[in-house]
């Protein structure tokens, strides 16, 4: 089993209180073929120490890149290009994979040249859970599959297309759904709990709404009567809670 080579990304800016689960989880895969990149963003804060400090029971093939970037999107993709592996996963900085993740990835995986594999997802809130869920890629053009336990094949990436950045919270989504519509890519649901996600991020913000429901109108999976709805009640509810708040 140990043949096949994965590559896992995390992308990270001032995570210091958040990255040690999250290198942690990479220390403890049972399956130990891994390769583990890193790219930082510039960060100022004990991230960096934090990294160094878990650096000797990382997996041996290790890269830390830390330098400036255009957000999120575009630190996975610089971390796309350093992949070498056959299959890419990326756990972002506040969240973690389950210790036998990797290993049941390279189980499911059904051997083809264009693969996304998924699984379940537990959501976490104030360290607490609250839902584990998954939704099958079969409904895509209505709802994101859990993103943060998709493994895909670098053959995927490099021929069929990689992060849009000019998103700022959904280029994931936009992502799956090009390979939806590709029709040549294998979705493989794995019903066993692969990612452990912290809610309270970008991806859960009012942007990533606003940009899910863009996304879902250009493609035509959303009427404009739909897509004003949406985007009006977003900016109530984000107004909303300004006001509960005591902000602007």
């Amino acid at each position: 089993m140990c043949e096949l080579l994965v590559s896992v990304i995390t992308p990270c800016y001032n995570s210091g209180s958040t990255i040690k689960k999250t290198l942690e989880c990479m220390e403890n895969q049972t399956y130990k073929n891994i390769e583990y990149i890193i790219i930082d963003g510039g960060s100022t804060d004990e991230t960096l120490q934090i990294i160094e400090e878990h650096k000797s029971r990382l997996p041996k093939s290790l890269t830390i890149v830390s330098e400036k970037d255009d957000g999120i999107y575009d630190a996975m993709n610089k971390g796309l290009r350093l992949a070498k592996g056959k299959l890419i996963g990326i756990v972002n900085s506040d969240d973690w994979y389950e210790d036998d993740t990797i290993e049941q990835v390279v189980k499911n995986y059904g051997g083809n040249q264009y693969e996304v594999i998924y699984g379940m997802q537990r959501n976490l809130f104030r360290e607490k859970e609250k839902a584990t869920f998954i939704y099958h890629h079969d409904f895509l053009p209505e709802q994101m599959i859990t993103h943060p336990t998709c493994f895909v094949t670098a053959d995927t990436y490099r021929d069929l297309g990689v992060f849009d950045t000019n998103y700022r919270s959904a280029a994931d989504y936009d992502l799956m759904l090009r390979f939806y519509e590709s029709k040549k890519v294998v979705f493989t649901p794995v019903m066993r709990i692969l990612s452990n996600f912290r809610m309270g991020g970008m991806s859960g913000s009012q942007t990533g709404v606003r940009e899910n429901a863009l996304i879902r109108y250009k493609r035509g999976f959303m009427s404009k009567k739909r897509y004003r709805f949406v985007i009006l009640k977003s900016y109530l509810y984000q107004w909303v809670n300004r006001k509960k708040q005591g902000g602007k």
